[in-house]
C-alpha cells in the first residue's frame, strides 16, 4: 500500500514558491510508515493532471493532492480529477453555506466565482476546511485507489491533514506501523570513498542505508519500518554502530548535529575555551559557534583582521613575514592563531587566511588556497593547507574553510 504526492500549480514549476507542502507530507507519510515513492510536480492544466494521474492510479493506492482547489479559472484539480474518473461534479449544500458563512463573518462580499469550491465529484466525501473557504475531498473512485485533496496554502494543509486525513487513514487500517530515520553525517572522507567502506549495507532492506552529500559532507540515512519508533530504532542502531566502526574519525554526529556543535560539546567536556583569527571567512567561523546555544561557555571571541595592517596591529603578525611570504601563507597562519590564543587568554586558537576569490588569485597561490592555524594548549602550532578548487565560488570556499577549522580542531579534541 504506497502513497505518491501531486502538487498542482503552475507557480511551483516557475520556482516562484517554495514547495513545502511536499516536504511536508513526506515528512508526515514517514512517520505514518506509509510507503511513498512517487512525487509529481504539475501546471493549472487539466490534460496534464490527467497525465500525471493516470501514472499515479497505475502505480500508488493513495494519491494526495495539494493545490488548485481555489476558485478562480486556473484552479482545476477537482475539475479535472472528476473528468478523469468520468464522474459529475454535484453542488454540496452544507459546503456553499460553509463558504457563505465565512464570507459573512468576514465581512467580505462573496462573488459567484466562490461557488465552484461547493463542487465535488458525487460520491466523495468532503474533507473540511476549517480556517479557508477551500474544502478537500475524501475519494475512492475505484477499488483500491483513495485520493485525498488539500488547497496550497499551507496553514489550512496542516489543520486538515491533522484533524481529519490522519484520523481518517488510521480508520482505514493504514498508519499502522512507523518509519524512522536516523542520519550519520561525516567530514574529511568523499561520498564515493564512504560508499565503498560501506556498500555492503546498501543492499539491506530494512533497515535501508542510502547516501547523501552536501558540500564538503557526507550523510548516510539509515530508516527503518517498524511497529514502533523504538523498535525501528532498536533495527537502525546495530548497522549504525558497524558504519561507525568503519568510518572511525570521519563519523563526526548523528540528525541534527553539526560540526560547531560537536566541537562546543568536546570543548565544554574538557573544560576548554576557544578564539578565532579570521580573513578570508570575515567572522563565519565565529558565526558557526556562536549559532549553538550555550557558546558562551567556551567561545571567547574573535578578531576579523581581513587586512594585513589590522594582523599587525591586532595579532602581533610580523610585518616583515608578511612582506616576505603574504597574507595567504603558512607562518601568517600560525602567527594568527598565536596572536588570537594570547590576546583572548584561551586554551585554543584558530586562524582562516586564504584567497576566497574570484580575483586575487595566482599561479603559486591560486583562487581557493587556504590556510588554517590551529594554536594548542601546549603551545604548539598546526598548520593545514587546503586547495578548493577555482571552480568553487566564494561562498563555497569560506563556508569549507570554516567547517574544516571546525574539523581539525574536532579531531584535536578526540586526540586524533
Amino acid at each position: 500500500m504506497t502513497a505518491e504526492i501531486i502538487c498542482v500549480g503552475t507557480e511551483l514549476l516557475l520556482g516562484e514558491i517554495l514547495n513545502s507542502n511536499a516536504q511536508f507530507l513526506a515528512g508526515e507519510l514517514a512517520r505514518l510508515g506509509i510507503p511513498h515513492y512517487f512525487q509529481t510536480v504539475v501546471g493549472d492544466n487539466i490534460e496534464r493532471i490527467h497525465q500525471v494521474l493516470a501514472l499515479a492510479v497505475g502505480r500508488s493506492h493513495l494519491i494526495i493532492f495539494t493545490g488548485g482547489l481555489g476558485p478562480t479559472p486556473d484552479d482545476l484539480t477537482t475539475e479535472a480529477i472528476a473528468q478523469f474518473f468520468n464522474t459529475p461534479l454535484t453542488e454540496r449544500p452544507e459546503v456553499l453555506q460553509d463558504i457563505t458563512e465565512k464570507f459573512a463573518q468576514r465581512r467580505r462580499q462573496m462573488t459567484a466565482n466562490n461557488r465552484k469550491q461547493a463542487l465535488l465529484p458525487q460520491g466523495a466525501q468532503v474533507l473540511p476546511n476549517a480556517t479557508g473557504t477551500a474544502p478537500g475531498l475524501i475519494w475512492e473512485p475505484q477499488p483500491g485507489v483513495t485520493i485525498l485533496t488539500f488547497p496550497g496554502v499551507p496553514s489550512e494543509l496542516y489543520q486538515m491533514w491533522q484533524q481529519t486525513a490522519v484520523p481518517y487513514l488510521h480508520s482505514q487500517g493504514w498508519g499502522q506501523q512507523v518509519i524512522h530515520s536516523q542520519v550519520l553525517r561525516f567530514w574529511g572522507i568523499g561520498e564515493s570513498t564512504l560508499a565503498t567502506k560501506v556498500a555492503d549495507f546498501f543492499t539491506l532492506t530494512n533497515p535501508t542505508v542510502a547516501p547523501y552529500a552536501a558540500a564538503g559532507e557526507v550523510r548516510l540515512r539509515l530508516s527503518a519500518r517498524a511497529d514502533s519508533e523504538a523498535a525501528a530504532i532498536a533495527l537502525i542502531e546495530p548497522v549504525a554502530a558497524q558504519i561507525r566502526t568503519i568510518a572511525g574519525a570521519d563519523y563526526f554526529g548523528q540528525d541534527e548535529a553539526t560540526l560547531a556543535t560537536v566541537v562546543g560539546d568536546l570543548l565544554k567536556a574538557r573544560d576548554h575555551t576557544v578564539a578565532v583569527a579570521e580573513s578570508c571567512t570575515g567572522g563565519g567561523l565565529g558565526a558557526m559557534l556562536t549559532a549553538a546555544p550555550g557558546s558562551s561557555a567556551y567561545f571567547y571571541g574573535g578578531v576579523i583582521t581581513y587586512a594585513n595592517a589590522a594582523k599587525v596591529r591586532q595579532l602581533g603578525v610580523s610585518p616583515e613575514v608578511l612582506a616576505q611570504q603574504g597574507a595567504v601563507s603558512e607562518p601568517v597562519a600560525k602567527q594568527m592563531a598565536l596572536g588570537v590564543k594570547a590576546l583572548a587568554g584561551t586554551d585554543w586558537g584558530i586562524s582562516i587566511t586564504g584567497i576566497a576569490g574570484p580575483d586575487g588569485g595566482t599561479e603559486q597561490k591560486p583562487v581557493g588556497l587556504v590556510y588554517i592555524g590551529l594554536a594548542r594548549p601546549d603551545g604548539g602550532v598546526d598548520i593545514f593547507d587546503y586547495r578548493f578548487g577555482q571552480e568553487r565560488d566564494r561562498a563555497t570556499i569560506r563556508d569549507l574553510s570554516a567547517c574544516h577549522a571546525l574539523d581539525r580542531l574536532r579531531r584535536q579534541l578526540l586526540g586524533l
